[in-house]
This record gives C-alpha cells, sequence and structure tokens, in this order.
C-alpha cells in the first residue's frame, strides 16, 4: 500500500500493475540506498525484469516491452537506467556474439550460458564439475579466480531439429 501511494505522489500510478507495485516495493530501499531517485520507469524497468526472470534482455527488448504497454520511456532513459542499474549491481550484462549487450537481473547466484548461434536462445546453467576443474585449472598456474565468465556457442535441439527437416527436403 506504502508502494502504491508513493508511486500515486511521483504521479507513475499509470507505469505499473498491482503485482509490478508488490515487486518494485522490495526494490525501492535498493535504489534509494545507491544514491538513487525512485522514478516510474526506473521502477518499471526493473519489474521488467522481475517479470521475465528467464530472459536476457537487450536495451531494444525493454524499449519494445514499454512500447508495448503504451508506456512513455524514452529509449535514451532505457539505455541510461540499465546502465545505472549494471553498475549499481541490480543488472549484470552480457556481450554474447549477438554484437549487443543483453541484461539480466544480478541474483548473487553463478550460473554459464549455453548460447544457440543460429536463433539466440539462451539457457543457463551451473555444473559444479566444471567450476572444480576451472579452479584447478587455475590452481596448477598458480592464480585464483575471482570472477569468470563461460558462454559456449552451439546450436540448441531445436534449430538441430530444424535443419535435419530441411535437409531431407
Amino acid at each position: 500500500m506504502i508502494i502504491f501511494q508513493f508511486v500515486q505522489t511521483l504521479h507513475y500510478k499509470h507505469f505499473l500493475t498491482t503485482l509490478e507495485m508488490e515487486i518494485a516495493m522490495g526494490h525501492t530501499e535498493q535504489i534509494r540506498s545507491l544514491g538513487m531517485k525512485v522514478t516510474g520507469p526506473r521502477l518499471k524497468i526493473l519489474s521488467l525484469f522481475e517479470t521475465h526472470p528467464e530472459e536476457h534482455l537487450s536495451a531494444e527488448d525493454v524499449y519494445r516491452l514499454t512500447l508495448e504497454e503504451d508506456l512513455n520511456i524514452g529509449v535514451a532513459t532505457v539505455y541510461r537506467v540499465l546502465a545505472q542499474f549494471e553498475e549499481a549491481g541490480i543488472l549484470m550484462r552480457h556481450n554474447f556474439d549477438t554484437g549487443k549487450a543483453v541484461y539480466e537481473l544480478d541474483r548473487g547466484n553463478h550460473h554459464d550460458h549455453l548460447v544457440c548461434v543460429r536463433c539466440g536462445k539462451i539457457t543457463e546453467f551451473c555444473d559444479d564439475r566444471i567450476e572444480k576443474l576451472q579452479d584447478d585449472v587455475a590452481e596448477e598456474h598458480g592464480y585464483e579466480i575471482i570472477d569468470h565468465a563461460m558462454y559456449l556457442y552451439g546450436t540448441c535441439g531445436e534449430c538441430q531439429k530444424s535443419v535435419k527437416k530441411a535437409r531431407r527436403k
């Protein structure tokens, strides 16, 4: 209820649904603690990532989603908010071989990515065997791993099926 009144006061009521306001409530203090103002566009963009947890969204995707909801958030605002959220540790940015950056919520859980080179599908995974092997390799070479990102590129099952169908014709 507090967030509803807060958002209403800012005249951003039209930006957020009831579900989005509930989601936003959990982030208002986080946004404030980072020294940022809590604005309708920031809350809306954050709620898009919360309501699309399995997706890696580009700035263009975020802008398109706001247009679909008939929101008046400019593309420059989208790029600025994404950069601010990345810098604040709310979002993680990935630069897969698609040529554009995509973002996901930083939930603090490490995972790696499989990326389909045909359709762009992204599959997240975590494998303890791979993590241990990376630690062993680093140790062999006298390194201590601070952070890493692993992207595996290939063809997803759906694309493999469509290629096989096309070959049969």
